[in-house]
């Protein structure tokens, strides 16, 4: 069977991945940090499923130090998801976190997958794009990142480029657009949603609610990193998005008509470096490895808000 070394495999994307790839025969190593990002109660629960399998182990260990040499022996690829996320957070001080996790880490995961010639998946990020020049948005577009973690994100592209010039580093990087599901983090829209629905709670958005985003199911972002993996040529970036656009109010009014519920909105300040819109040009991963969505918006969210026991009851 393959074997293959996830990091920040307790993570929303990372455990998700996890689950599928066990679930296809595979054997993996899995490395986290468990910073304090968020809970680690919400990390460990994600990350149940895969500790029953006897094919998953796990190393908890702060890439930016290194990679410890017991999560490479015997992997044939390194799927690359741990990284400090979040926009807002990325701004003032807590920008050094974002170097050290995803910048120092990425390197030296780079490093060590190029010396042993280990096949890499990185997961990037659609703010690189920032305000993009065009939409749908392909991935020769200009980068114009607008946030730090946006930055930083770009940054680790450039360093895998510059690894695979140095020591014939086999990669490929995927730019997410907006993912959301089951684990989502609990600082996301949808996450923060569905607790404000659960909750009676106020659901603030920052802005208008005007902004609009290409929403991406975490299962289609899953097999979109698997199918890079396994089919993807070295060196190429790929878009990885659901195939649609949709404004926070759009989001709000489908969950209000799923969970049978209005929620109580308020509205707080814009952001700093959240983007006014995103909508991901798909047509090169589709063509070059055969990726495509399979998840659209409402099954997405409904399966996010019965994963919170936050559905509408279909009875009469």
């Amino acid at each position: 069977m393959p074997r293959y070394l996830v990091t920040g495999c307790a993570g929303f994307i990372g455990s998700t991945l996890t689950d599928a790839l066990l679930a296809e025969g595979s054997e993996i190593v899995g490395v986290d940090a468990f910073t304090d990002y968020y809970d680690r109660s919400a990390k460990e629960a994600a990350l149940a499923p895969a500790r029953e399998h006897s094919s998953f182990s796990l190393i908890e260990h702060d890439l930016s130090g290194g990679v410890p040499e017991d999560a490479l022996e015997g992997v044939e690829g390194i799927f690359h998801l741990a990284a400090r996320p979040g926009v807002r957070a990325s701004w003032g001080a807590g920008f050094e976190a974002y170097v050290s996790d995803n910048i120092l880490a990425s390197h030296a995961v780079a490093d060590a997958a190029g010396d042993r010639g280990i096949r890499l998946v990185f997961a990037s990020s659609s703010s690189i794009y920032g305000d993009a020049l065009a939409y749908p948005t392909p991935e020769d577009t200009p980068p114009s990142p607008i946030s730090p973690y946006g930055v930083t994100k770009l940054a680790c592209e450039h360093l895998l480029n510059a690894h695979a010039r140095d020591s014939g580093l086999e990669h490929v990087a995927l730019r997410y657009f907006t993912v959301y599901g089951p684990r989502q983090r609990p600082d996301m829209a949808f996450s923060r949603l569905v607790a404000a629905l659960v909750g009676g709670s106020e659901f603030e958005i920052y802005g208008d609610g005007s902004q609009s985003r290409d929403f991406t199911f975490v299962a289609d972002a899953a097999a979109a990193t698997i199918a890079a993996m396994r089919n993807g040529p070295i060196g190429a970036t790929y878009n990885v998005g659901g195939g649609s656009e949709s404004t926070l109010r759009d989001v709000v009014a489908l969950v209000e008509e799923l969970a049978g519920r209005t929620l109580n909105v308020c509205y707080g300040e814009r952001a700093a470096g959240d983007v006014k819109r995103t909508l991901a040009d798909t047509s090169r991963i589709r063509s070059e490895i055969g990726w495509e969505p399979h998840t659209d918006l409402r099954s997405g969210l409904g399966s996010q808000l019965a994963a919170a026991g936050a559905l509408a009851s279909s009875g009469g």
